[in-house]
């Protein structure tokens, strides 16, 4: 049973990664597609950054996953394991179609499918914290696109005097800040997700793991109203190392086939990514990045022109969100009937 329960923290762990590395595209993809940052320093940038977040927000996004969607009485390591299950597999197809589809949404959603698939409707939390949840499906990205259009245009407002050459230059720099600050929330958002599905986890086999000695001693959690440091900082070491690996094919989608950016739009579209998810990270609201940094963009590109945005991509890309939860959820209650048939209750 202890070392089941270990593996599902690897396999928690593993997922955190392939977050970093699926999302990696939303850290990047901006600096990456106006030409600020080569790829590969653009990686390690975000990375370091993602890492960073540790230390600046709070655990409020991961005691909302770890207690405020899924009644903990009747979570299992098997419930745990076939969410992850579900997100891992949804986030792997997604990747490889190049769809930049909501990692986030996908744990959240391959969650919720093994718990119902255990025990019902009723495993689900039904209140605040799922209506904030499912509300940010569609003010993330409409948060990102308002406010991506209002700074692009202060911005245009605010060098209307200036020559191209003196914004871009301007701007190439300022994209490096903004950049930063992207990758700095999206870490603190992405990673306690994972911090939370693990503390829901290890609180649920509280009562065995109260009864060890030694090394495995550090897994027992009582509640999850703390969050070990252990556990922050291993989830934002994953995430960061996910995007150092990153995800070539969906940066190519976000940096440039939605619209071509300049460095004055980067700038726009990173800073208002960061500043939707760090409210929402201070709010204990998981969003997505993807939908965020991606209404962002739109937002930006409708600056120039409405015909800028390449509506026939990102309306593929909304079908991706449409289907991120209840496909992840599916996958995750399949993968629960596989593991109580095989492994047990």
């Amino acid at each position: 049973m202890i070392y089941y329960v270990l593996g599902i923290v690897a396999v928690a762990f593993i997922f955190d990664f392939i977050n970093g590395f699926h999302d990696s595209a939303n850290s990047i993809a901006t600096v990456v597609g106006t030409r600020v940052l080569s790829p590969g320093v653009a990686v390690v940038w975000a990375a370091f950054f993602n890492f960073i977040a540790a230390f600046v927000f709070t655990t409020a996004v991961a005691k909302t996953i770890g207690k405020g969607l899924i009644d903990l009485n009747i979570v299992t390591p098997n419930v745990i394991l076939a969410g992850l299950l579900g997100a891992i597999i949804w986030d792997l197809v997604t990747w490889y179609y190049g769809i930049p589809s909501s990692s986030s949404h996908a744990l959240i959603g391959g969650y919720a499918g093994a718990a119902v698939a255990k025990a019902g409707v009723a495993a689900l939390m039904l209140g605040q914290k799922w209506v904030e949840t499912i509300a940010f499906i569609v003010i993330s990205p409409l948060f990102g696109m308002v406010l991506g259009f209002v700074l692009m245009v202060v911005v245009f407002w605010l060098f209307v005097r200036a020559s191209p050459s003196r914004v871009n230059r301007i701007f190439k720099r300022g994209q490096l800040v903004s950049s930063a600050l992207f990758s700095l929330a999206h870490g603190g958002n992405d990673a306690q997700k994972t911090m939370g599905v693990i503390v829901g986890l290890l609180v649920s086999v509280g009562p065995t793991l109260s009864q060890e000695t030694g090394w495995v001693r550090i897994f027992y959690i009582p509640n999850a109203d703390h969050i070990p440091i252990w556990v922050i900082l291993t989830a934002h070491t994953a995430i960061a190392l996910g995007t150092l690996f990153g995800g070539w094919r969906i940066i190519h989608t976000m940096g440039s086939r939605i619209t071509r950016l300049k460095p004055v739009g980067g700038f726009c579209a990173e800073g208002a990514g960061a500043i939707a998810i760090g409210l929402a990270t201070f709010g204990g609201i998981p969003v997505s990045t993807t939908h965020t940094i991606t209404g962002a963009i739109i937002g930006v590109g409708a600056t120039n022109r409405i015909s800028a945005v390449r509506w026939g991509i990102a309306g593929r890309i909304v079908w991706a969100w449409v289907l991120t939860i209840p496909m992840s959820a599916s996958i995750a209650a399949i993968a629960y009937f596989i593991l109580r048939a095989t492994v047990g209750p």
